[in-house]
């Protein structure tokens, strides 16, 4: 007599799974009833009208129309041993696992429960489908839950509420693409499957009929003509929601960096640092770290020469946050006024701002033409990067320069080369501009008090911008970067589902068109932003072919050094192409 788990489909039995581990320890006694299906391997038994039934541990099904997807089962304690049949079946291509349970309730099991789940999920590289039985099981001394869980490589995409006492249906969807991606991505999910010798699987076929086709494959049909995914989609994947896990993150995140360039600092024997210190988000951010490294190396923060630079673009907001940054912070502070310099360098180079000539005119008189400027007069990149140059080389002549460029600056090259682009070490290089905000605003309210609280919160709350163009009459910034390039919320959105995942295009243009960002998004806004965040990745890897030493914190790097190796001339025509191709609403 073997405990079995029944594969039926339209009313038709196609196969028996039988389970493998017999508990027989506390409330379990399974061996009284039931032989092991180990010794099985493949058989056949009679089904409902005496015709052969498959019966075996070693059984998988294929869906007909995705032969990709193959779908193993395990039943209940199967879970629970040192190896269970599920990583066999996972190494012989099973993606998506099932577990039939009758799992009783019992003070901290459900905790532990889950985490079995997603643990082998993640160690399978699949989605694990876990079911068990609910209040109305049979029972003397135990209570069943019906706890139903669903979870994908180590993630929980769904998970029921247990005793309930109605039935209860769990649906999720599950990225098959995402998984398949991973496994061809970790080497060693293959050089194990190549140690070990196991019985090849029988496969019986699933027939579902003609699917629907989506954007991201195939689905089964649904009422609704519009393709909505049953699992929410993170608009903002870098950064954890719950208040606790932003928390916790965000402290890590910061000993990370600060573990980091101490170590590095530590290593060259170095006790003095130059960072340049604009009033704005990343530079905060980094010089943050390093007086945090300097505390835990018990080095005095004097050592930390904070330079701030001010040019033709600089705000009084911005200016003045950075004297006061410096300042509360108690660090050695600088501010060196760089437009005569620029406008010297202007001068040597026989360029013309904005068409504008230089005979005559001196710092002020040049700033004060500047300011009337019509909007569409204000570009000038030979203008720009003089000052983002200008800037850099400061630094670099005043000491070991610590960087404070962020990740998707870096995506987007939306820095200036062999100036912003370039330090010594750069402890944001693998943090994204999202988390870069939340970063500066978990420090604010957790590692410091007023009057520098205050100060970090204004930071937070300023439009982000390069201030390398000229200021309006009023001295406001005429440069907002997101309106340049594209809100940050979309680009990190689009380079995490790009590097993480491998998504193409069309996909990643599907899965933002099914998410609720902070503010709503044509379908045509989120093409137009992907365009040109594809356009700008593969343009500028060049920058990143040279990127200078920094930790990595998260999944998502671009070091080439480590999970980037990019040729500098790779071509972005077919993603293009693909993009213009891809899913629309009318499809």
């Amino acid at each position: 007599l073997y405990n079995c788990a029944a594969a039926v489909h339209q009313g038709k039995l196609l196969a028996l799974v039988p389970k493998q581990y017999l508990p027989n320890y506390q409330e379990f006694y399974e061996d009284r009833w039931f032989h092991s299906g180990q010794p099985l391997l493949f058989s056949e038994t009679s089904g409902f009208d005496d015709s052969p039934v498959p019966i075996g541990p070693e059984i998988l099904f294929e869906v007909d129309y995705t032969p990709e997807i193959l779908i193993a089962v395990e039943i209940c304690e199967d879970l629970w041993v040192p190896i269970p049949p599920s990583s066999q079946h996972a190494l012989a291509g099973a993606m998506v696992i099932l577990n039939l349970s009758a799992s009783n309730e019992v003070i901290g099991k459900a905790p532990y429960r889950r985490q079995l789940v997603r643990s082998q999920s993640g160690r399978c590289i699949a989605a694990y489908v876990y079911c068990s039985s609910g209040v109305h099981e049979s029972t003397t001394d135990l209570v069943f839950g019906g706890h139903c869980l669903i979870a994908e490589n180590g993630n929980l995409i769904a998970e029921s509420s247990r005793f309930s006492r109605s039935e209860t249906l769990l649906i999720a969807d599950v990225d098959v693409d995402r998984l398949s991606f991973d496994r061809l991505r970790i080497g060693t999910f293959h050089d194990f499957r190549g140690g070990k010798s196991s019985i090849p699987p029988k496969v019986i076929p699933i027939v579902l009929g003609a699917p629907q086709k989506s954007p991201i494959g195939f689905a089964a049909p649904r009422e609704s003509d519009e393709p909505r995914l049953l699992r929410p989609i993170d608009p903002h994947p870098f950064v954890p929601k719950g208040a606790e896990e932003l928390r916790e993150r965000c402290e890590e995140i910061f000993h990370i960096q600060v573990a980091g360039l101490a170590r590095r600092l530590e290593h060259i024997d170095v006790k003095k640092v130059t960072i340049g210190v604009s009033g704005g988000l990343d530079s905060t951010l980094a010089l943050l770290v390093t007086c945090r490294t300097f505390d835990t190396l018990g080095w005095p923060r004097a050592g930390i020469h904070a330079w701030t630079m001010p040019g033709f673009g600089t705000t009084a907001r911005t200016l003045n946050n950075a004297r006061r940054l410096m300042a509360e912070l108690g660090v050695t502070p600088h501010e060196a006024d760089i437009r005569a310099l620029c406008l010297e360098e202007l001068r040597l180079l026989g360029h013309q701002p904005f068409g504008i000539s230089l005979d005559g005119l001196d710092v002020e008189s040049f700033t004060e033409r500047l300011r009337q400027l019509p909007p569409e007069k204000r570009h000038d990149l030979t203008f720009e990067n003089v000052q983002a140059r200008m800037r850099t080389n400061l630094l670099m002549n005043a000491g070991f320069v610590v960087g404070t460029g962020d990740l998707s600056e870096l995506a987007l090259g939306w820095c200036t080369y062999n100036a912003d682009h370039m330090s010594m070490y750069n402890p944001n290089v693998s943090i994204p501009k999202t988390l870069v905000r939340f970063l500066v605003e978990w420090a604010a309210k957790h590692e410091f008090d007023d009057p520098l609280r205050q100060t970090l919160l204004d930071i937070v709350a300023t439009v982000i911008s390069p201030e390398l163009l000229p200021t309006d009459e009023r001295g406001e910034a005429t440069q907002a970067t997101e309106s340049a390039i594209g809100p940050y919320e979309l680009h990190d959105f689009f380079l995490f589902h790009f590097l993480r995942y491998g998504a193409l295009p069309e996909k990643i243009l599907f899965l933002a068109s099914q998410t609720k960002f902070d503010r709503p998004y044509s379908k045509d806004e989120i093409r137009h932003w992907l365009r040109v965040f594809l356009t700008r990745f593969f343009a500028n890897q060049f920058k990143r072919s040279c990127l200078p030493d920094g930790p990595k914190v998260g999944s998502v790097s671009l070091s080439p050094r480590g999970d980037w190796r990019m040729p500098s001339d790779a071509s972005v025509r077919q993603w293009l192409d693909a993009l213009e191709e891809g899913f629309d609403d009318d499809d």
